[in-house]
């Protein structure tokens, strides 16, 4: 019986303040997809540092006839530099694959680079250096290509691939934590509402709680109704959200995947544990919300 009347009153409270109970599950609803796009946009650049970081190669380029370092002073590379450097890269322990590309590797490399290019029509072989494309073990561990094979004799340069995708993912750490930030922004504008439509609610009506308060109701069967709606509207709101979330994921894998092939993006996995985050946000939000107004308006 207990049971029954306090689903009563929670939905006699819902039905009154119908317009202000929805806008508080499109508020939270919008409050937490954008949230939730912040965390998938975290799962997003994690993904892409796993599928980028794994293919990372340092480029140890050799002297040429048009280099002009320090190093490469005596001309362009001997064979017993080209071979006593790929020796000494090959037994280093950091090194996974030493791979050397020719000149004229190179150029076949860069014609199918710059195929559509005009700059293709005046780059011959001679002029584009020979390398050795390492690939390490650990992508940490450049550093230690870098003070073994810099300005050693026959080396021109030495470059590390990570340098170039580490100013991408600066940016898309920005944009994320831009994401995140609007998202919980949104949460607390949506915990605002949901206590200005508690306080709304307790004001109508005071009346049925000043007469349960005589009749000895305690004051938790008085303020759990209150409660459990913004729970209600949290728990409708994160519905919403994980629907919104679902479908993002939805055209990412039907028209976005497809576009662009060259990196792997985040997964369904990733979907349901932002939408676990967000259940446990919507929960304390709408909870401490609840609290916090109950306890300074509905005098009890």
């Amino acid at each position: 019986m207990r049971a029954r009347f306090l689903l009563s009153e929670v939905r006699i409270g819902l039905r009154r303040n119908l317009t202000m109970t929805f806008a508080v599950v499109v508020t939270t609803a919008i409050s937490l997809s954008l949230l939730g796009i912040g965390l998938l946009a975290n799962a997003q650049v994690a993904a892409m540092k796993d599928y980028w970081y794994d293919k990372i190669e340092v480029s140890v380029f050799l002297c040429g006839n048009l280099s002009d370092s320090a190093s490469c002073a005596a001309g362009a590379v001997t064979a017993s530099q080209r071979l006593t450097i790929q020796q000494d890269l090959q037994d280093m322990t950091v090194v996974d694959t030493v791979f050397y590309e020719s000149q004229s590797q190179a150029f076949v490399r860069f014609q199918e680079r710059f195929k559509d290019s005009a700059i293709a029509q005046n780059v011959t072989a001679g002029q584009l250096p020979e390398s050795f494309r390492v690939k390490l073990k650990d992508p940490e561990q450049f550093s230690v290509i870098v003070s073994a094979f810099s300005g050693r004799p026959g080396v021109d340069v030495v470059q590390d691939q990570r340098a170039i995708l580490e100013k991408f993912f600066q940016l898309l750490a920005v944009l994320r934590n831009g994401a995140l930030a609007v998202g919980l922004a949104s949460v607390l504008t949506a915990a605002l509402l949901i206590s200005n439509t508690l306080r709304i609610a307790a004001f109508n009506r005071r009346r049925e709680t000043g007469v349960m308060k005589l009749v000895g109701a305690s004051s938790w069967s008085i303020q759990l109704p209150f409660l459990l709606e913004g729970v209600i509207s949290a728990v409708i709101g994160w519905g919403l959200a994980t629907g919104l979330l679902a479908g993002l994921k939805s055209v990412v894998d039907s028209r976005v995947a497809p576009l662009l092939s060259f990196t792997n993006f985040f997964g369904w996995g990733d979907v349901w544990v932002a939408s676990g985050y967000l259940l446990a946000t919507g929960l304390v939000v709408s909870i401490l919300a609840s609290v916090i107004t109950l306890r300074r308006y509905l005098k009890v």
